[in-house]
This record gives structure tokens, sequence and C-alpha cells, in this order.
């Protein structure tokens, strides 16, 4: 890919050419952090909705729906329970049961969560994700026979600004979130080359917040602060395609498909509060959509949008409104993930967020379905055609290595 407009729109319209890659247009997310909040308590909301222990009913519920691609979660702090050791046990159940659906899998490596005892500022950070990003892969071709695909680092912008600037994610840390930022995209492409070492066909979906911030007329002298943070934004994708501070190690064939992360608290004003739909500063979701693909030329999946009780149906249709408009611009859209696909309990207060389109399991391990969502999403699954999927997809070239 050239950086030149004209090679960016000639890349643009190749890709839009290309087949899609998933088995479905409309997705499924399975929240799967793993992280330890500041009281030391770990969080694990694979096992705190009980998806490990479902995870086949999981993707046969949502199979019916029309969903027959998901993403989901490798749990690293479970896995390596010490350096260079690994178990497997809570991995293979929803691996297997991938498997046995024939449900097409995007797995996070890094989901927030790292294993007890590692600095994620140092150098060991970087080697052991790698490490374990490699036998991740080599678990899963041992296993299966499709394409695999995975999010090595899920969110390097929020996890950056959420561990690194505000103290709220690990490592707890203040005014180092840039810092942050790039030790996470240097134990990402890490990690690219460890997966496509072991299978030459490795996708890559990079799941990345997308905002705007605007700014208050009545503060004019803000504009340029608003817009800095608003940019910043694609840091960790420039990171990536080695746009920003290449000595990182990026390029742009890292770049695959980019997920873009959009709930109804993405926008605000700089300085002030959210902003929603009705502000007349909000920018409407189409125009992020076409403004993320005009500048990479690549396909991209909205790779996590929700809301919680009686918002869900509405907050679909406006997403899917929008994505609809920007197919019609001309926009490489490849999917809509709704996140978390499952409820589950609050990562703080382990609160009930009534956010997924299934319930919690139930004494017979079934889950309820939110009726109003699943019936937007049948409306939808009519009027929003998917793509043709590929019947072989797309082989990304390794960075490094041997099939």
């Amino acid at each position: 890919m050239t950086h030149n407009a004209t090679g960016r729109l000639t890349d643009a319209l190749a890709v839009a050419a290309e087949p899609s890659p998933f088995q479905s247009f409309w997705m499924g997310g399975f929240e799967c952090s793993s992280h330890r909040r500041r009281d030391g308590a770990r969080v694990d909301v694979v096992a705190a909705s009980g998806h490990d222990r479902a995870a086949a009913a999981d993707y046969r519920q949502l199979a019916a729906h029309g969903i027959r691609t998901v993403r989901d979660g490798v749990r690293w702090p479970l896995v390596e329970r010490s350096p260079g050791r690994y178990d497997w046990s809570s991995f293979l159940p929803q691996l297997r049961a991938a498997r046995e659906t024939e449900t097409q899998v995007i797995w996070d490596l890094c989901h927030y969560g790292v294993p007890d005892g590692l600095d994620v500022w140092g150098p060991t950070f970087v080697r052991r994700f790698e490490a374990f990003a490699r036998a991740a892969a080599e678990v899963v071709r041992s296993e299966t026979d499709g394409v695999p695909w995975w999010c090595p680092v899920n969110e390097i912008s929020f996890w950056s600004w959420a561990g690194g600037d505000a103290g709220y994610l690990p490592p707890f840390a203040n005014g180092r979130g840039f810092e942050l930022k790039v030790q996470l995209a240097r134990a990402a492409l890490g990690g690219v080359d460890a997966v496509r070492d072991v299978d030459r066909r490795a996708r890559l979906l990079w799941a990345e917040p997308a905002i705007h911030v605007a700014c208050d007329p009545s503060r004019p002298h803000d504009a340029p602060h608003a817009e800095g943070h608003r940019l910043a934004q694609f840091q960790a994708w420039d990171l990536l395609a080695g746009h920003l501070w290449p000595q990182v190690g990026g390029s742009e064939d890292v770049l695959d498909v980019l997920g873009v992360n959009y709930y109804p608290t993405n926008q605000w004003v700089h300085g002030g509060p959210p902003i929603g739909r009705g502000h007349p500063q909000y920018r409407p979701l189409r125009r992020i959509l076409t403004e993320v693909a005009a500048r990479y030329g690549r396909p991209v999946v909205v790779a996590e949008t929700g809301s919680e009780g009686d918002e869900r149906a509405e907050w679909l249709r406006y997403v899917a409104g929008e994505v609809r408009a920007a197919r019609a611009a001309g926009v490489r859209l490849d999917g809509v993930c709704w996140y978390p696909i499952a409820n589950h309990p609050g990562w703080d207060d382990d609160r009930h967020c009534p956010n997924g389109l299934l319930g919690y399991l139930d004494p017979d391990g079934a889950r309820p379905v939110h009726a109003p969502l699943a019936r937007e999403l049948a409306r939808w699954r009519a009027r929003l055609p998917s793509p043709v999927p590929a019947s072989a997809p797309r082989r990304a070239e390794p960075a490094s290595g041997s099939p």
C-alpha cells in the first residue's frame, strides 16, 4: 500500500472487489476480559458468564440467529500460570466447541489480562507474549483445519489510556499512556510474527475504539486540543503499520482487517460531557467508518457495538442504518459484531449487565433471548445483505518463517 491518495484509491478498489472472509456478516462477541482489578481480584468474564461451560450450546444458539462468526478469547493468565509453561484446559473446550459447531472464531490473545508477576513495561513482556502467541497458534493448527483468525492485542488505544493514563486497568499508571501504547504495539507485532510462523494463512483483526471529540464553540482555543485527542485514535494502527515510530517494527502488511469498536459513549466535548445523537456536534457513524476506510484502504468491521436494557434494539437499528449508508457510499464493511453477545457481571462491582442478545444460563443450561434485539437483528439480516463469503479466503503472506 502506498502513502499517496492515488495509491490508496487503487488499494481501496482492489479491497472492495475481494469476497468476504467471514462466514456471516452478523457476528457476536463474548466478553473475555481477564485482568486484575486494583483490589487484586482477577476478572474472568468468560467464566462469570458461563461461556466456558456452555461454549458449544452458545455457538449453536447464535447460529440459529444467523451468527456463524464470533469473537472469543484465549485467557492468557489462565493458560500461562508460570513462565513458559502452558495449560490449555481453559481454552480447548472453546476451541473444540467451535470446531464441532463449525463456528468461525476470531480469537483474542490478550484482552487486558496478563499472567501474574509479568511486568508489562519490560522486554520480557514482549518475549513472553510472542512465545504464548506461537504456542496458541500451534494448538489451533493441531486441532483445526480452517484459516486461523487472531486479534493479537485487543484495544491498544483504550488499554493504553485506561492503564497508562487513567490508572484504571493494569499497570495502573498515570502519564505513561503513549509509552504503554508503544509497548503493546511492540508485543502485538511480535505476536503477528509468531502466529504467521506457525501458519502463513493467519488473518488478523485489529479492534480499536472509534471516537469523536468535539470542541465547545464557547472555547474555540480548545479546537487544536480536541482535534489532537481525536486523531490519537489512529496511533495504534499507525504504530502497527509503521507510519508512526517505525523503529517499533510496524509494517503495512500487518494491517489486515480493521475493527471499529463503537458505543453510545464514544463521542464527547473536549473537557466536557459525552454527547449523543441529538447533539449538533455529533458525528454520524457513517462518517467515522468512511474516514477509517479512506485512511487505510483496508476492509472494516464494526468489531464491537452494543447498548444496555431497552436501548439495545434501537441502538442496533441506528448502527445498521449507518453501516448500510457507509456501504452504499463504497466503504468495504464486512461485518457487525454485537458485543457482548451474552449478559455478564460487571468488571468493577459484579452488577448485572443486560447488554446481550443472550441472557444468563438458566438451571437447564439454556440462555433466554432478548426478544426485541432478536427481532431487530432478524429485520436487518434481510435488509442488509451480507457480502458473498470466500470459498478460499485470501491468504496473508508471512512476515517471516515457513508454512
